[in-house]
């Protein structure tokens, strides 16, 4: 099944979860620390009212609020943004979508020869599950964001868990990444 249809299949939670995953795994871009978003996650975990998720997300976008840098971070400060107070079905695939493309984006344009190589519709392929020509770093990024959505449809509010170990995995990828092209820009 394609990231697409996973994503359009998803539930209230495992959208939360995608999108916030997505968003987790590109706090490096954002000066964040690893800590930064664990109070969202902890209040899906607890499954808190759509109030306390609204706190939570004006709490981590207050300590997130830095300068957007080059359009890598540009994308990260969008899904921030983006996230909704509410936590309504609509409101929460519009972002979980959006979060998907923008974080495959981050990493295409995080490997610099695929950015060169491919177009922009590369993405949105990729997402649709045609995959052939994919970087490692955009596959990886891929095989994380259906993995998470895989595993909350699969184990619902116990599959947390485990997508949160997905995004701890791709946030120390993407910071490696960004090492390396900072050592490649020096």
């Amino acid at each position: 099944m394609s990231l697409v249809e996973l994503i359009a299949q998803a539930d209230e939670r495992g959208l939360a979860v995608s999108g916030l995953a997505c968003l987790d795994r590109c706090v490096p871009l954002l000066d964040g620390d690893d800590e930064v978003l664990r109070p969202l996650w902890s209040s899906l975990a607890e499954n808190a009212g759509t109030g306390d998720w609204a706190q939570r997300l004006e709490e981590a976008r207050g300590k997130l609020d830095g300068a957007a840098g080059d359009e890598a971070a540009a994308l990260a400060h969008r899904m921030l943004a983006a996230a909704p107070a509410g936590r309504s079905a609509a409101e929460l695939r519009v972002w979980a979508d959006a979060c998907s493309a923008a974080a495959l984006r981050v990493h295409r344009l995080l490997d610099g020869a695929a950015a060169a190589e491919d177009g922009e519709d590369s993405v949105d392929a990729c997402r649709e599950g045609r995959t052939e020509g994919m970087s490692p770093l955009v596959a990886a990024e891929l095989r994380r964001q259906v993995a998470v959505l895989e595993l909350l449809s699969a184990h619902g509010p116990a599959g947390l868990r485990g997508a949160l170990e997905v995004s701890t995995e791709g946030r120390r990828v993407l910071r490696a990444a960004l090492s390396r092209r900072s050592r490649r820009n020096d």
